[in-house]
């Protein structure tokens, strides 16, 4: 996700990233820094793994209703715009956005989101053959899941292919290109760009919930 330079005072910032969507944003880097600690940490740490896991699968389902329901640069209809715009934005023919994801940014998202569902998805019917299994593990049979355990393995190393590349490119525009993405995604606001007004965080708050108490139910 890519802004431009921040222009104009501090004064002038305005709110573009809504808390709910940053708290998502957060609260998802813990949850797959913590399922990845886990993985590695041992067997026994397989506990806190699920729930790290657990974690995940709400936050992702969270940001993909979000995407349909909440302010103008967290809905997919603002930033879903074909590879045509991709590809004339790396030939250097479409200028940055002043806010929101450069078209880039908006691959970026859709890929992430789509490997860390397939990373949730697979891991509630995984098992590794000695004693630890997600909770959905015994709707499938033992080479389903076996074959669901392989595809979450491999997965993971994607995942981490992707998180990599990400961080370079957060580097890049921070380190090099000084657009402050992750100020911006901290705050909420950047200067010189339309504001969404206000956040549906009471919307956000109930998405939540909802969602928390549909995956304590399933499992």
């Amino acid at each position: 996700m890519t802004l431009t330079p921040a222009h104009g005072s501090a004064k002038a910032a305005a709110l573009v990233w809504d808390w709910p969507l940053r708290v998502f944003h957060w609260s998802l880097v813990l949850a797959v820094a913590g399922s990845f600690a886990t993985h590695y940490a041992g067997i026994e740490w397989f506990a806190w793994h699920r729930r790290c896991g657990y974690a995940a699968a709400v936050l992702v389902g969270f940001r993909v209703v979000w995407g349909f329901v909440g302010p103008r640069y967290s809905r997919f209809s603002s930033f879903l715009r074909g590879p045509g715009a991709m590809i004339q934005h790396l030939r250097g023919r479409q200028p940055y956005p002043t806010a929101g994801h450069n078209p880039v940014g908006e691959a970026s998202v859709l890929v992430l989101l789509s490997s860390l569902a397939l990373q949730a998805g697979t891991g509630l019917f995984a098992n590794d053959e000695i004693a630890n299994a997600g909770p959905f593990y015994g709707w499938v049979t033992q080479a389903t899941s076996n074959r669901l355990a392989a595809l979450h393995d491999l997965n993971a190393s994607f995942l981490l292919a992707l998180i990599a590349m990400h961080l370079v490119a957060i580097a890049w525009y921070d380190g090099i290109r000084r657009l402050g993405l992750v100020r911006a995604f901290w705050t909420g606001r950047k200067a010189g760009a339309e504001g969404i007004g206000s956040s549906r965080g009471g919307l956000g708050f109930l998405i939540a919930v909802a969602l928390i108490v549909a995956l304590a139910l399933a499992i």
